[in-house]
């Protein structure tokens, strides 16, 4: 799969979408490659892996070229010994709302206690509902991302709200 991806991101307030989940999953991830916006990811979310390139985002995060190729499991495994420190590791839930379908994702390991969700949109003015779960959005706040939680974990950060300053520094673009 390639083409453009659009997808915003939105802390989650509380644990009920896991009664609203219609599925779930494991996913363990690494980072071949992050610099300059640029991300190549390794992946296996259950018993499928996958070879993940992102290109930089040129909207403030909000979108990004992406190509995925489906690996072996084997691969993947061989691929995790050439990423750079830290994994990132989470369940996905799947959680329907209107027409769209959100990822709910549980950190764990580094980054337990961050829930994220994203849902992911065919324009960048596309309307969609959101679940009552959804709190604060952080589409483009790179701190979020998860190859910057590879190397900036969750549990280290101060878990202070950011000044106006700082929030316009994290508003940039990137991966």
């Amino acid at each position: 799969m390639a083409g453009m991806e659009i997808e915003r991101k939105f802390l989650v307030l509380d644990q009920s979408f896991k009664h609203e989940a219609y599925a779930h999953s494991s996913i363990k991830q690494g980072y071949i490659c992050s610099e300059r916006g640029r991300t190549v990811r390794v992946r296996r979310r259950d018993d499928k892996a996958y070879l993940t390139i992102k290109g930089p985002s040129l909207d403030g995060g909000l979108s990004r070229y992406e190509f995925e190729k489906e690996i072996t499991t084997e691969e993947a495994e061989q691929l995790f010994c050439l990423c750079e420190p830290g994994v990132v590791e989470k369940t996905r839930w799947l959680v329907k709302s209107g027409a769209h379908t959100f990822e709910v994702d549980e950190f764990s390991g580094d980054n337990a206690g961050l829930i994220m969700a994203e849902v992911e949109l065919g324009s960048a003015d596309e309307a969609f509902v959101k679940p009552a779960f959804i709190g604060d959005e952080v589409t483009g706040d790179r701190r979020y991302y998860n190859s910057s939680l590879r190397a900036h974990p969750y549990k280290e950060w101060h878990h202070r709200p950011l000044s106006k300053g700082e929030r316009a520094r994290t508003n940039t673009h990137s991966c």
